[in-house]
């Protein structure tokens, strides 16, 4: 099993899970950064559930209003929010997240590997249909 060195880092947690914890650190709901980004919230909502990206420009004002560089908040490097107390969670219950972490990142790797055959699978349809 993973130790919680790496609990924001990109095989961890994705763009989404970091904007969603350090918008949470701020004490911010999603409505409040939303009307503080002049976005609207189901943007916002787009951007924690990893459905869009932000342009630079929104990701650099949301940077600073959520107080972590914009490579911490693309990559979980840099400034950004330390990982999480683990003292203050149960071993039973940092266990279960930390097999979810895991999970996340494997299926990740499954997406990544589907949308690589896909394209291919494309290509070669195409190729075949000329």
């Amino acid at each position: 099993m993973q130790d919680n060195d790496d609990w924001y880092g990109p095989d961890s947690a994705t763009f989404g899970d970091r904007l969603a914890a350090s918008r949470e650190a701020s004490g911010m709901t999603q409505a409040t950064l939303a009307k503080r980004l002049g976005v609207k919230l189901k943007t916002l909502q787009n951007w924690e559930e990893d459905l869009s990206e932000p342009r630079a420009n929104r990701l650099q004002m949301m940077a600073g209003v959520l107080n972590v560089s914009m490579v911490w908040l693309i990559t979980g490097e840099g400034e950004g929010l330390s990982d999480p107390e683990s003292d203050s969670i149960s071993p039973d219950v940092n266990a279960v997240l930390l097999e979810i972490r895991q999970l996340r990142a494997k299926f990740k790797s499954q997406v990544d590997q589907l949308g690589r055959l896909e394209k291919r699978l494309r290509l070669l349809l195409k190729d075949d249909s000329i």
